[in-house]
């Protein structure tokens, strides 16, 4: 047998998907070690073949980035749903030692359980690691272990729009204004790449420290939706536009559907169309006509109008034109488009005005943040092989952590590395290197709520089959449709 392959190490261990890496931790410490003291062999070492044969493990080529729960301290729970919580944590190792993150937990055994749960939580992350836009909440970090899924994301210490809109019940027209500004863009950017949002309500919406909005939670945005009508029946019943709940097919618009609910929620009190039951709330968005607060501007009014239109292609932001036309609507004249992309418009409502501290949990709902930040104990059920790679390439680092990771290890090696260089050149020894209150909650697959799910924790939805036809309930409504 040739020597190289006797010599050839066991194989390597799928990393990315939870299972444990062959080397224990104490193995690969002293490797790790070894190799930051000695360096690479030189050439005549590697000749003479008296050098070690380790076996080689993902966290020995990159140790920095591989990354495990207890690289991060749990400090408040900041929200909980039925697939898992998500935290306020400080991350306790390097990089980005002590910055605070909101960590999205999630348990596999619970979502593998349905095959569009899986699908779902996989757009999610890739829509995370697409996205980049100064409205849109960043991913920082996903990894995952044999039986959980962790989203690292920026933190948001303001809080849910939501709550502010709780406490003051009614946004002026100019306070409206600045916060539509901002989510018109966000949607235009998820247009940009074919996602449509879906869930676009007050609860999904953050507040940085400054005032400025973040649109969070993708778990039931679609991707590619830029392609072909889509048919998923999903999304918050009082949000949801009429072709949705007829399961005729929908695309972007839908997005511009519920800007105008959440404009109307914003400057009235409450959405365009709400009743005590989620059929009676169907049959309003359906059937009902829009009836304006009376003192708003024409402006508003026209805005409100042209956004509430039950026949789609009467919609503004319908067609290619998309978020350009909802831009030059003249509720917005009044906007400098350049200013609200870079941030300089002044928010009406600051949040870190209230704050004491970085870790300051006072605008989240203290139904959660006054639980004890553990993890939810581990299901008995052991997951086959098969479910546990459903989520192979889970595994994620934002591209600005790597800069900094690989700028500051040049950074440390410094002039030493040059040293180190020259002896290897010259055949010298080793070198080294080295909410829901008000609303109803968000539909699901068994019919049932989800009152406690405030923050970015998904629920099961029940995709309908492109050739499965409405219910005749449905195909009537359908007809039934006019203009608002």
């Amino acid at each position: 047998m040739d020597s190289h392959t006797e010599s050839m190490p066991a194989p390597i261990p799928n990393a990315d998907s939870g299972q444990d890496t062959a080397m224990n931790d104490a193995d690969y410490e002293s490797a790790e070690r070894n190799f930051l003291l000695n360096g690479p062999l030189s050439v005549e070492e590697s000749m003479r073949g008296d050098g070690e044969t380790i076996e080689i493990d993902q966290r020995l080529v990159n140790p920095t980035l591989q990354l495990q729960p207890r690289d991060f301290e749990l400090l408040k729970v900041l929200g909980k749903g039925g697939y898992g919580k998500v935290f306020l944590a400080r991350k306790a190792s390097a990089p980005d030692r002590g910055c605070i993150f909101a960590m999205k937990v999630l348990k596999k055994a619970t979502i593998v359980r349905n095959q569009k749960d899986t699908a779902h939580t996989k757009a999610e992350r890739n829509i995370l690691e697409i996205i980049r836009h100064p409205f849109l909440v960043e991913l920082r970090y996903a990894f995952q272990t044999r039986d959980r899924l962790y989203l690292v994301l920026e933190f948001m210490a303001g809080g849910e729009l939501f709550t502010q809109l709780e406490r003051q019940g009614v946004f002026n027209e100019p306070t409206a204004r600045f916060y539509l500004a901002e989510i018109t863009l966000a949607l235009g950017h998820l247009h940009e790449f074919g996602i449509v949002y879906r869930d676009l309500k007050p609860e999904n919406i953050l507040l940085d420290t400054e005032g400025h909005v973040k649109l969070t939670d993708f778990g039931l945005s679609k991707e590619a939706a830029d392609k072909d009508l889509t048919h998923t029946f999903c999304g918050t019943i009082e949000y949801m536009a009429p072709e949705v709940l007829v399961r005729q097919g929908h695309g972007k618009d839908v997005d511009w559907w519920s800007l105008g609910t959440l404009m109307y929620d914003m400057l009235s009190g409450g959405p365009p169309f709400s009743a005590d039951t989620k059929k009676q709330t169907i049959d309003k968005i359906l059937r009902s006509r829009l009836c304006l607060p009376p003192y708003l501007t024409p402006e508003a009014k026209s805005l409100l109008t042209s956004l509430l239109k039950k026949v789609v292609t009467e919609r503004l932001g319908y067609g290619p034109r998309d978020v350009d036309a909802v831009k030059s609507h003249s509720f917005f004249t009044s906007v400098n488009w350049e200013h609200v992309i870079n941030r300089r418009t002044e928010p009406p409502f600051r949040p870190d005005s209230l704050l004491t501290s970085e870790t300051d949990v006072s605008l989240f709902d203290p139904k959660f943040t006054r639980e004890n930040p553990v993890e939810s104990p581990a299901e008995d059920s052991v997951l086959s092989a098969s479910l546990s790679d459903a989520f192979q390439g889970f595994t994620y680092v934002a591209p600005a952590v790597l800069d900094s990771v690989y700028r500051d290890t040049d950074s440390a090696a410094g002039a030493s590395a040059s040293a180190r260089r020259a002896r290897r050149f010259s055949g010298g020894g080793a070198g080294a290197s080295g909410w829901a209150g008000r609303r109803q909650a968000t539909l699901d697959s068994c019919g049932g709520g989800a009152d406690d799910q405030q923050f970015v924790l998904e629920d099961d939805f029940e995709d309908m089959d492109t050739d499965e036809p409405a219910p005749a309930a449905a195909s009537a409504a359908a007809a039934a449709i006019g203009p608002a």
